[in-house]
């Protein structure tokens, strides 16, 4: 389906943060350089809102990845891990993302979900058919749901061309498949650059992807 990408536009970036380092290190072994996915999905239109969903572990190693984002323009919507008796750790922020998008969606007429989470496919559906949003996905193809990309009125493949999104990214890759997965100017006025964003340490390594 062809849309329209006009500079009026104005747009929201919903960030799942965990989905997509988890698939660029499962399919890639590299890191997401989160500024160029904004930068590629806002396509010269004119951002409102960009947010990411992060989790905060207990050693607090990922501050500087927070702060990182939020150069960039980036929101961070934070949320502790939480850990459960016999030492299992989850965070999920499928509907604080949700709600979000939801409650902007006035302001908005296009959302952007970087995710390849199918969980959302609701989210995409009401946003259209509800709101008139215009509703677009950023992922990795190779770990997306099929019914998420098919919801969305347009998709873009990260898996297409991952040196263009990825950071310490060498060739190859891409082959693996995940189980459980079916230019513009932010509004602070920084200009987005093409630098990366480097998690630093896994400090997500222990958490779980899947709600």
């Amino acid at each position: 389906m062809a849309i329209i990408k006009h500079k009026s536009q104005r747009v929201g970036i919903f960030i799942d943060t965990q989905n997509l380092y988890h698939s660029a290190k499962n399919l890639y072994k590299a890191k997401v350089n989160f500024g160029q996915v904004v930068k590629e999905a806002l396509a010269g239109r004119t951002l409102i809102r960009a947010m990411a969903y992060v989790v905060k572990t207990e050693s607090e190693e990922e501050k500087g990845f927070f702060e990182a984002l939020n150069k960039l323009g980036i929101e961070t919507r934070v949320k502790d891990i939480r850990v459960f008796a016999g030492g299992a750790k989850k965070a999920d922020w499928d509907i604080g993302l949700a709600i979000d998008a939801v409650a902007m969606s006035a302001k908005l007429d296009t959302v952007i979900l970087a995710t390849g989470d199918g969980d959302f496919v609701p989210l995409v559906e009401y946003l259209k058919y509800t709101q008139g949003c215009q509703v677009e996905v950023i992922s990795f193809g190779k770990s997306s749901s099929g019914q998420l990309k098919e919801a969305a009125d347009d998709f873009i493949d990260i898996c297409e061309n991952p040196r263009n999104y990825l950071i310490g990214y060498k060739g190859g890759g891409g082959s693996r498949w995940i189980p459980g997965f079916s230019s513009g100017t932010p509004a602070n006025g920084d200009t987005l650059a093409d630098e990366g964003v480097d998690v630093g340490k896994e400090v997500y390594d222990d958490t779980d992807t899947e709600s």
